[in-house]
Formats: C-alpha cells, sequence, structure tokens
C-alpha cells in the first residue's frame, strides 16, 4: 500500500461528508483525479468549470450530502457562474481548486475560501463539508495546491457532517402559540428547508390548523400539489395572501420571499433552521422544521379552528391550476406529468414548469433568481445520477437545450433515460441538434403528437429529445 496523501485525505473526507460523486473540469488537478479512483469515488466528466459547478450544485441540493467539484483556473468566469448558482439556490458545494493568483476571483461567491496545509488536511476538509452543510447552505472553495495535494498527511478520524440542530426554545414556542391562538386565517408559505423528511409534519401542520400553504420555487412540493390545501406558488396579490392576518414563513430562505409579496400590516412569523440576518417577526422558532412542528401541536390544539371558506379556497386552487396550464406550454407540461408515475422528477428554466404537479419536496427543480445558461438539461442529469432508481424529464426552450447540448450528448454516451422536453421551437430551429446532443429530435405538431412521442419515449427507458413546435402550431 502507497502512502498517504493530502489528496487522499480530502476525497476521503468528501466521501465521508456523504458525496456520491465528483464531478471534474476537463482542467481539473490530476492528484484529485487519481486520488478519487483509489477511494473508488466516481468522477463524472464536466464539459467545462460551470457545467461541474451547476452539476455538483444540484447534487448537493438533493442528495445527504455537499455536492463536489473539481476545477482547475483556466475557466475562472465559468467557474464563478457554475458557484454562484449554487450561492443563489443555497446548495451545499465544495469546490476544490489548485491554488493560483485567480482563486481569489471566487471570493465574492462563496461561503468561505479554505486553504490547505499538509499537517492539517482532514481538519481542512471537514471544516469545508460542515461549513457547506450548515444553514444557510452554501458553496465553499477548497484550494489544494499541486505542491500540497502529493504532500505526505496523516488521514486523522474528523467528523464531516454537521451537528444536529439545537432544539427550538420553549420561550419562542409560547410565543408562536399566542401568534396562532390570535390568527383566524393563518397562511403557511414553504420555502427550501423543507425536506423530504418534513412533508408529513408540514400536511399535519396544514391540516390541523388548517391553513392554505403557497409554495416557493424550492419549496413546491412542501405540501403535494394535488392536495386540497395546496394553492400554487408564491406570487405577488396572490388571493389567499389578500385574506390571511398570519403569514408563517416555513423553512423560507431570506433569498426567496420578494419584497413586498406579503400585503402590508399582515402578522408574519418564521419556522427556520437558521436566523435570518435581519426580520421582524411576531414569533420565531428556529430549529429542525419537523421538531418544531412537532412541539407546536399542543399550541395547535388549544386553539380554535382558522375561519377558511372552504369554497372559496376551492375556487382559488382550480383558478390557480387553470392559470398553469392556461398557456400551450403549460398544457404540454401536464400532459407529461399525467403520462408518469408518482416520483418522477422534473427539471426546468421555463415559467411552464408551474404546471407540473409535485408530490413531494424537490421533485421539480428550478433555480432562483438568474437563469444558468443550460440549467434544466444540467439539472437533470444531476437528478438522474443521484436517483438512479427515478425517471427525470426536463423541460427548456431552445437555448436552453443549445447551452446543455454538450453536457447532454455526454448523458447520452452514459445511458441516463433522460427526456428533455424543448418548448416553443420554430419549425427550422432543430438543424444541427442531433450533432449537438448526440440524440435526433422527435418534433411535435400538436399535443396528441406529443401524448404518443412522449410515451413511447418514457417507456423505451432511453435517452430522448422531444421538440414541441411554436404555440402557434400546436392545437
Amino acid at each position: 500500500m502507497g502512502r498517504t496523501t493530502v489528496a487522499d485525505v480530502l476525497v476521503d473526507g468528501l466521501a465521508r461528508a456523504g458525496a456520491a460523486r465528483i464531478f471534474a473540469a476537463a482542467d481539473a488537478p490530476d492528484a484529485l483525479r487519481g486520488a478519487a479512483q483509489r477511494r473508488a469515488l466516481p468522477i463524472v466528466e464536466a464539459p467545462d468549470a460551470m457545467a461541474a459547478g451547476v452539476l455538483a450544485a444540484v447534487s448537493g441540493e438533493l442528495g445527504e450530502g455537499p455536492g463536489a467539484a473539481l476545477a482547475g483556473l483556466d475557466d475562472t468566469s465559468g467557474l464563478v457562474r457554475g458557484i454562484a448558482h449554487a450561492r443563489r439556490d443555497r446548495a451545499p458545494l465544495i469546490v476544490v481548486t489548485e491554488g493560483g493568483a485567480d482563486a481569489g476571483l471566487l471570493a465574492p461567491v462563496v461561503k468561505a475560501r479554505v486553504i490547505v496545509e499538509a499537517a492539517s488536511a482532514a481538519h481542512w476538509i471537514a471544516h469545508a463539508a460542515q461549513l457547506a452543510m450548515a444553514d444557510p447552505r452554501g458553496p465553499v472553495h477548497l484550494v489544494a495546491g499541486d505542491d500540497v495535494a502529493g504532500e505526505p498527511a496523516l488521514p486523522v478520524a474528523t467528523s464531516c457532517r454537521p451537528a444536529p440542530l439545537p432544539p427550538p426554545e420553549p420561550a419562542s414556542l409560547d410565543a408562536f402559540g399566542a401568534a396562532l391562538a390570535a390568527a383566524s386565517r393563518p397562511l403557511l408559505i414553504a420555502g427550501l428547508e423543507c425536506g423530504p423528511d418534513d412533508a408529513r409534519w408540514i400536511r399535519s401542520f396544514a391540516e390541523a390548523l388548517p391553513a392554505p400553504v403557497l409554495a416557493t420555487p424550492k419549496g413546491k412540493g412542501a405540501l403535494a400539489d394535488p392536495h386540497p390545501l395546496a394553492l400554487g406558488a408564491l406570487v405577488a396579490e396572490h388571493a389567499a395572501l389578500a385574506r390571511a392576518d398570519l403569514v408563517i414563513l416555513l423553512g423560507v430562505d431570506a433569498g426567496e420571499l420578494p419584497p413586498g409579496v406579503v400585503p402590508e400590516g399582515v402578522r408574519v412569523a418564521r419556522i427556520g433552521r437558521a436566523a435570518w440576518p435581519e426580520g421582524a417577526f411576531v414569533a420565531e422558532a428556529l430549529g429542525d422544521l419537523a421538531l418544531v412542528i412537532d412541539e407546536l401541536a399542543p399550541h395547535v390544539r388549544a386553539r380554535p379552528a382558522a375561519d377558511w371558506d372552504v369554497a372559496e379556497l376551492d375556487r382559488i386552487k382550480r383558478a390557480v391550476t387553470q392559470l398553469a396550464k392556461a398557456t400551450p406550454a403549460g398544457r404540454v407540461v401536464a400532459l407529461a406529468r399525467e403520462a408518469t408515475p408518482a416520483g418522477t422528477l422534473a427539471t426546468g428554466d421555463v415559467p411552464a414548469l408551474a404546471a407540473w404537479q409535485a408530490i413531494g419536496p424537490r421533485e421539480a427543480l428550478s433555480p432562483l433568481g438568474l437563469v444558468t445558461p443550460g440549467y434544466a438539461v444540467l439539472a437533470a442529469i444531476a437528478a438522474q445520477l443521484t436517483h438512479a432508481e427515478r425517471r427525470v424529464v426536463a423541460f427548456t426552450n431552445a437555448a436552453g437545450l443549445v447551452a446543455g447540448g454538450q453536457p447532454l450528448s455526454r448523458a447520452v454516451v452514459l445511458g441516463l433515460p433522460l427526456i428533455v422536453v424543448v418548448l416553443d421551437v420554430l419549425e427550422a430551429g432543430t438543424a444541427g441538434w442531433k450533432e449537438l446532443c448526440g440524440v435526433a429530435p422527435l418534433v411535435c405538431r400538436g399535443e396528441s403528437d406529443f401524448t404518443m412521442h412522449f410515451s413511447r419515449a418514457f417507456l423505451a427507458g432511453h435517452p430522448a429529445v422531444i421538440v414541441v413546435e411554436a404555440a402557434g402550431r400546436v392545437a
């Protein structure tokens, strides 16, 4: 057995933190590639640094540990874009690069920059992993120069996972109970901190109050979209918001709440995993979401039932559902959902993704804020690698497919059974797409045509690109 190097310690730390694979740009350091091979940690080649960052970020968003990316500094601007995506989406990510003057350019888009020293490499990788996973989650830059990566290192046993959150303060629970008791029409807004383990608690909380639930893009599915109390996306002037007298932010990150979206004068309470930088709440309880909801159960049982008009909520839900399907693109997304089983994942960088009915958290992935080029395809690849037992459908437009064409061609080689649906494409827009994506596109000229092509592609289990021609051509 050869000696243990700094690169070996770093890769071992990534694996123990929960990283299932490493996404490597073409200029990734060789020493770390070799260490990953020795550790049998799979390496997925990315076409460029931006793609490596986005792929790893989505893997961190979906998995149990941080995403991991290796890159050089030949394409610093691309790497910055990939890491900035992780920062906006609060995705846990560790990006490892060699040293150099350009490494400092990543500082504005990371939570921290950690420079590895040979004598304490195990400490630094544990610190980076814990920091990336700590709320609010985000990217951490780990610098391991070529002169350090090959140095001998001692594989010290260190914890690479963050400590459990402390229980909520009793005083905060009492304040929350008082706020609930004073509310006649509470409303929940679910956000990115709501994970799969929280879903049944969120449903119980909403039904016990009872309270309608809106969702940020990252909170979609926290309460299953078909549920009668799930009233769609959080948007300004939502009909339910106008009627609420208490808005409860449930796992909502500060970056998810658009300014002015909550009507002026409405009281706001919050349940979250970490404190906001600033915020005025009538009550705030911090801790594991499921535990906080469980601790609030006595307060919920002690209060009168909320005074929502059930018929009114039903009218709002039907209107929201109809609006999502009002466009040809929205109807296509809804048709795709009807043709897929529960548990199918969807990714998208187009508004029509709102028509996808998510049954659980993180089943419909879309970016926060600025859309990184090719996001829908990159996210679909990462999702399929993370959940090999499930199927993934990506919804994008022509520009999104062109941006994601090279990564998609590699996914085709790997045999990932992705289906990429390209919406609102002009008839002449598909020239050269087979060479770009590695698979010939199937062109649809009507909704029945789309249903036939989509069903066949889904059942075949092979990579497919389905192009839906522009709205004027779709029945």
